[in-house]
């Protein structure tokens, strides 16, 4: 039997993912915070932009990408009245383990599931069909989901018990935030000496020093152009969260705290709708 998904969520990340659930067959509805960005997604993929209600009673599978914690139990709260018995819902949201945990809680009291599965792959990888998912939750529940998440996933990982999926996306964040502190103050050294971008970026990206976020945003930082990807305003909230984890963890949070401090000036500044390679701004010459 064809599952029948749903999407709830639908930005940079969550308008193409619920595409490709339309491109494999398995999109019945979607839903948004806006109504009329809902109805537009909706008619463009040819689906219903249904209430959370109609979500819950007529779904197998629900998937979430929305922004904040708060965001994701008050969609839990809406959709649990009206799930169907054996209902799966997965949240491709980053917020904290003990939220996934508690969002968890309150379906398991109405018969449903809950998987967190956070995604990393930025905007190219949900448009590509080519996100990394990791995904906390009872893996008998993922295999019934799994043709959900392969459509718009190029690996999809079981990580353990609810939680895990966040706090692997926790791990995830903390590696993004210091690599683009890395490339980012690496380039703006390149540029005061003066070194030609074209024969630099190649050379760079086939040694040791080459990683995705070189490959991705190093050209189009040099050239000012940030608004290719994942909104730094969005990494600084991540951030924050992370933050709390490895406080509980008692792990060196330097990186964290750096980031955090750089994002946050530039989101005063009024760049908080920059892709995270705008931190190259803070590492030029003043």
């Amino acid at each position: 039997m064809t599952l029948k998904a749903a999407f709830i969520g639908l930005g940079a990340m969550g308008t193409p993912m619920a595409g490709h659930l339309k491109s494999h067959g398995l999109l019945h509805a979607v839903s948004s915070r806006t109504q009329a960005n809902a109805e537009k997604v909706a008619k463009d993929l040819g689906v219903a932009a249904s209430s959370l209600a109609d979500i819950g009673a007529q779904c197998d599978v629900i998937a979430l990408c929305v922004t904040a914690d708060a965001d994701v139990l008050g969609t839990v709260d809406a959709l649990a009245p009206h799930l169907r018995q054996g209902a799966i819902v997965v949240d491709h949201s980053t917020v904290a383990p003990d939220t996934a945990k508690r969002a968890a809680a309150k379906l398991a009291q109405v018969g449903a599931h809950f998987l967190d599965a956070p995604v990393s792959g930025g905007v190219e990888g949900a448009k590509n069909g080519k996100l990394s998912v990791m995904v906390g939750g009872d893996a008998e529940v993922l295999e019934r989901a799994r043709p959900v998440l392969e459509a718009y996933a190029l690996r999809v990982t079981h990580l353990g018990d609810v939680g895990a999926g966040q706090a692997t996306k926790a791990v995830n964040q903390v590696l993004v935030a210091g690599i683009a502190q890395g490339v980012c103050e690496g380039l703006a050294l390149a540029e005061a000496l003066g070194l030609d971008p074209e024969r630099l970026l190649p050379t760079l990206g086939a040694g040791a020093a080459g990683n995705w976020f070189l490959e991705k945003r190093g050209a189009t930082m040099l050239r000012n152009e940030f608004s290719v990807g994942f909104k730094l305003g969005l990494l600084h909230k991540d951030l924050g969260i992370v933050r709390g984890i490895a406080e509980s963890a008692g792990t060196n949070r330097s990186v964290i705290e750096r980031s955090l401090a750089d994002y946050a000036e530039l989101m005063s500044q009024g760049y908080g709708d920059d892709d995270i390679s705008g931190l190259i701004r803070l590492k030029r010459k003043g």
